[in-house]
């Protein structure tokens, strides 16, 4: 049967949820759609979703549709949730990105049409809320096409679309100059044809809420979305949700990209990798059962399609069967957004700390972007998130899933730190003996939002290959903390000297002076902090305008841009998140529950150490040399990386 994965994206409240009900009921999967306010939605099947009416997970359903096997999966449409929908990404072909007809492009609309494009996935807009009295399809084209892409094409207006396409192609032009019938067929396969390439954007438009538009949306997936290659026999799949089911145990979401997977079939998986030769570590597991969303036994999984994989124990979201080059996108958890804030959580019955902890790691086996950890030094438990609302799902979560009434703490910012000049960080690990690693690096700051960068100009004979590929390996733990305490980033780190001993250096020896050298440089370097920045979006009415700009200053932010018409203004700002946590409290309040405010990751700027604060190492500093080696070799309680 021919195969559509597509995805549903969109502001929150746009109705996401709602389309994914009519599209079930359209396809005649369900009887009758469900409801986000009542908490009946199909895709709403955690209690949570259901007490709070939103959704807080990817969930994929299976339908049907003119012979056509369409997965659909329907995401969180608020910003804290940004690490399912990014997972969403990695199993999809194409993606419906929703537009509110009456509030336009929003910021987090903004936000997913660039990640879909980033990640080459061809998208279909839907102009949803057409029932409402403010709607108005023409403007939020006119948004659309300046904000996010010239390339809309209306599909409601025949002749426009027909336009569009002949443009693109010299020979269609002079037919439709000429004055010819060109098939509808025929703009149609040109138009997928576009769109596969990212060079259009189909629109629909209708009202989820009274079921208007979607069938011809059904109708537009089949025909402008691509459908997945499935030729492939080389094995190739990743996982991207989990679920739990009260026989089976652990299931894990699966897109298979190449080959084949089977009930009961055995299968090795990667579960990390040797320091010292660099060789895969593997275990073997054992497939139980291959089921669909709906429960039932698929018995197997062939490329292009997608299933819940049961018996693989505690892998990862994320993890890659098989061979990852085959993967049409890039795997890797906080490329959409990364947590801002983290804060501390602790069970409110002591001889429950075990039981929170566990659970905790398994929220994290769920999503690696959590990062739940243990402070050695205190036992406290810390864990990331991406906003207030998160946490306070996480904590109806631990009550409702795991059993534990747990109270988390008041949330901190989680800053970033980079190089500020130019240096060079060096090291000679030759005692005590047995051991010889030396390394030079030279460090520089780099572009804001550029991330990190490695080289090597240093020959092999002076470092033998396999220990160069030890120290890049563990570039990222040695940036993990710098001399403030928190992630290194923008930097550009080249190895440019050392030296190894043929006798004397120890397999593990450069993993170990990798961290010594990068603390060396980033102290003769100087830090510089780094504080994320948020862009908001605020629909106030006018009377509120002057009182929201001055908040806006006190926040230690900036208005960027105004737009007003008859009775409200929209207003774009970049605020930072250590002043903003509690803002849509007090915007709420000011406007009167009149205005509407929306954030989306701006990225990173230089913040005054004063008006930031430092963090607490964990784990040995490798500055304090003799103690750190004595941790490297497991003289001391603690490791080198807590």
């Amino acid at each position: 049967m021919p195969i559509r994965n597509i995805g549903i994206f969109a502001h929150v409240d746009a109705g996401k949820t709602t389309l994914s009900e009519q599209i079930l009921l359209c396809a005649g999967t369900i009887k009758q759609a469900g409801s986000v306010d009542r908490g009946t939605a199909h895709t709403d099947d955690l209690p949570v979703e259901r007490r709070r009416g939103i959704s807080v997970r990817a969930a994929s359903v299976s339908l049907t549709w003119r012979g056509v096997d369409i997965q659909l999966i329907d995401t969180p449409g608020h910003t804290d949730f940004s690490a399912e929908i990014e997972r969403a990404f990695w199993a999809l072909d194409g993606a419906i990105l929703l537009v509110d007809a009456a509030q336009g492009v929003q910021p987090q609309t903004e936000t997913l049409f660039r990640a879909l494009r980033a990640q080459g996935l061809p998208v279909l807009f839907f102009v949803n809320k057409m029932d409402r009295p403010e709607a108005n399809a023409a403007r939020v084209c006119r948004q659309i096409r300046r904000r996010l892409t010239p390339n809309l094409v209306p599909m409601w207006d025949a002749e426009e679309a027909l336009e569009f396409v002949c443009g693109t192609d010299e020979e269609l032009m002079e037919r439709y100059l000429r004055g010819e019938t060109i098939p509808t067929d025929e703009r149609d396969q040109r138009l997928a044809a576009l769109t596969a390439r990212g060079e259009a954007c189909p629109a629909l438009s209708g009202s989820a809420l009274r079921g208007q538009g979607i069938c011809e949306l059904l109708d537009a997936v089949l025909k402008y979305l691509p459908a997945p290659p499935r030729g492939e026999k080389r094995l190739c799949a990743v996982a991207f949700a989990a679920g739990q089911d009260r026989v089976m145990g652990r299931g894990l979401w699966v897109r298979l990209f190449g080959g084949r997977l089977e009930n009961r079939m055995p299968i090795e998986l990667q579960t990390g990798t040797d320091r010292v030769t660099g060789e895969p570590i593997t275990v073997q597991r054992k497939i139980t059962q291959i089921r669909d969303g709906a429960g039932r036994d698929l018995g197997a999984l062939e490329a292009g399609m997608v299933g819940v994989v049961y018996g693989l124990g505690d892998v990862e979201i994320g993890h890659v069967f098989g061979d990852a080059a085959l993967l049409p996108r890039k795997v890797q958890p906080g490329l959409l957004r990364t947590p801002l804030i983290t804060a501390s959580v602790a069970a409110e019955d002591p001889a429950q700390r075990e039981t929170l902890r566990e659970a905790c790691q398994t929220l994290s086996l769920e999503d690696p972007l959590l990062h739940a950890q243990v402070i050695r030094d205190t036992g406290e438990i810390q864990i990331q998130a991406m906003g207030r609302i998160q946490l306070e799902i996480l904590q109806e979560t631990l009550e409702t899933r795991f059993g534990v009434r747990a109270a988390f703490g008041e949330p901190r910012v989680i800053y970033r730190e980079t190089i500020r000049q130019k240096a060079t960080g060096f090291v000679a690990y030759t005692m005590p003996k047995p051991c010889w690693a030396i390394l030079r690096f030279e460090l520089s700051p780099a572009p804001r939002g550029s991330g990190v960068t490695y080289r090597s100009t240093v020959p092999v004979r002076d470092i033998m290959l396999r220990y160069q590929h030890q120290v890049e390996q563990t570039i990222p733990q040695a940036l993990s903390q710098g001399r403030l305490g928190w992630q290194v980033t923008d930097v550009e780190i080249t190895l440019v000297g050392g030296e190894h001993h043929l006798v004397h250096t120890h397999p593990l020896d450069f993993i170990v002076a990798t961290p010594m050298a990068i603390q060396d440089g980033l102290r003769q370097g100087g830090s510089v902090l780094l504080e994320p920045i948020l862009e908001v979006r605020l629909v106030v009415p006018l009377e509120c305008v002057g009182r929201v700009m001055t908040d806006v200053q006190q926040m230690r932010g900036e208005v960027t841009d105004t737009v007003s018409d008859e009775d409200t203004a929209e207003m774009t700002a970049l605020v930072p998140v250590a002043t903003s946590l509690n803002y849509p409290t007090e915007f709420a309040a000011v406007t009167r529950g009149k205005g509407s405010m929306s954030t989306a990751l701006h990225g990173y700027r230089e913040c005054p150490l004063e008006l930031g604060r430092t963090a607490a190492r964990r784990g040995v500093d490798p500055l304090d040399k003799a103690k750190y080696i004595l941790a490297a070799r497991s003289a001391l309680e603690g490791g080198i990386f807590d």
